[in-house]
C-alpha cells in the first residue's frame, strides 16, 4: 500500500482498524476501541509494536503490568511479550500503531485470553 492508494478499515468486535501505510518489515495503522471494550491477551512471535495514544485513555496490560495512558502518551510493545489494549472508560480510545517486524502478519497473534471466544 502507498500513502495515494485507498486506506481499509477493517470492524472488529471491539471497534476497528484502519491501515494508513505499509511497506516492507512495517505496518502503521489507527485502531479506535469504543468504550467498554477490550482486545485479547496476546502476544506477537515476529513484531514490536509502538503504540500513542491519540483520543481517549488507553488500559494497557503489558507483561505482569497495568498502565494508564492519556493522549499524547507511548508505549513500546517488544516481540513476545504478553499484552492487551482497553478501555474501560465511557469515549472511543484511539492510538496510533506502528508495526516493526521481519514477518508484519494480522496471523502473527497468539491469544491467550479473549472476551470475543477467538482463538
Amino acid at each position: 500500500m502507498k500513502n495515494t492508494e485507498k486506506q481499509t478499515t477493517f470492524e472488529r468486535p471491539w471497534g476497528s482498524y484502519t491501515v494508513i501505510d505499509e511497506g516492507e518489515g512495517y505496518l502503521v495503522k489507527t485502531i479506535t476501541v469504543k468504550p467498554n471494550q477490550k482486545l485479547s491477551v496476546q502476544r506477537h512471535n515476529h513484531r514490536d509494536e509502538h503504540w500513542i495514544v491519540l483520543e481517549g485513555t488507553a488500559k494497557i496490560i503489558k507483561g505482569d503490568k497495568e498502565l494508564t495512558l492519556k493522549t499524547g502518551e507511548a508505549i513500546d510493545i517488544a516481540v513476545k511479550e504478553i499484552h492487551s489494549l482497553q478501555n474501560p472508560y465511557k469515549n472511543n480510545l484511539k492510538i496510533l500503531e506502528v508495526q516493526k517486524g521481519d514477518l508484519i502478519d494480522e496471523n502473527d497473534i497468539e491469544r491467550l485470553s479473549d472476551i470475543y471466544g477467538r482463538k
